[in-house]
């Protein structure tokens, strides 16, 4: 990211979300990046994950500049580079663990069924949920619903995962034992996971940490 600024319209005036971020981060890295709510950091991670187009600056997602991709190409980008772990998990209700997890490999329509189920089947197995795989997201509680959403977020072999406040909505017990999962899938799949959070408790989860406030990388 080079100079990277956000701004928002609100009524006649306009709101800077972020205000000139540089940032490089390596290939395989586990990054924090913490600061108080508000302090721009989903902005951040929405812009290196193509959700959102910064106002200025450029970026570059594994040595591509992205600014001037447009809409299909940027959906491209995001299907076959970049995974996602929402803070809401955003599970599909009616699908069972298997078919959430499915559901972005399915979209690429490059492998078998028996590819997908094997790949997916794996991710279940090894985020601890052999035998809720044919759970529906109700009958799951949050931390077990968190583990879905990691394993989909793997599902297609991204380079970057990108996780929003990964911890907020789960107990701090469960929320130490999804950031070493993550940790773990980390080491084992070589990808950059890129995580936000406003909990200095994370902290030591991290290779790296990144200050983030009123818009700017703090020292």
């Amino acid at each position: 990211m080079n100079n990277i600024t956000k701004i928002y319209p609100l009524g006649n005036t306009t709101v800077p979300a972020l205000r000139g971020i540089t940032l490089s981060i390596p290939e395989g890295d586990f990054i924090s990046i913490i600061g108080p709510s508000g302090s721009g950091k989903t902005t951040l991670l929405n812009i290196i994950g193509c959700i959102d187009r910064p106002s200025d600056g450029t970026i570059q997602v594994g040595g591509r500049e992205i600014t001037d991709l447009n809409d299909n190409e940027l959906t491209d980008l995001r299907l076959y580079k970049i995974g996602f772990i929402f803070q809401t998990f955003n599970l599909i209700p009616v699908l069972n663990t298997l078919e959430n997890v499915e559901f972005p490999i399915l979209l690429m329509k490059k492998h078998t069924k028996k590819e997908i189920a094997e790949r997916a089947t794996q991710l279940i197995e090894a985020v601890g949920l052999k035998d809720q795989i044919n759970h529906k997201p109700a009958e799951l509680s949050g931390g077990q619903r968190q583990r879905v959403a990691i394993a989909r977020s793997l599902v297609t072999r991204p380079d970057i995962i990108l996780a929003d406040e990964p911890t907020a909505n789960l107990d701090s017990e469960t929320g130490a034992s999804i950031l070493r999962l993550m940790k773990k899938m980390n080491e084992e799949e070589k990808t950059t996971f890129i995580f936000s959070t406003h909990d200095p408790d994370v902290m030591k989860y991290a290779k790296h940490i990144i200050k983030i406030r009123d818009g700017i990388i703090a020292e």
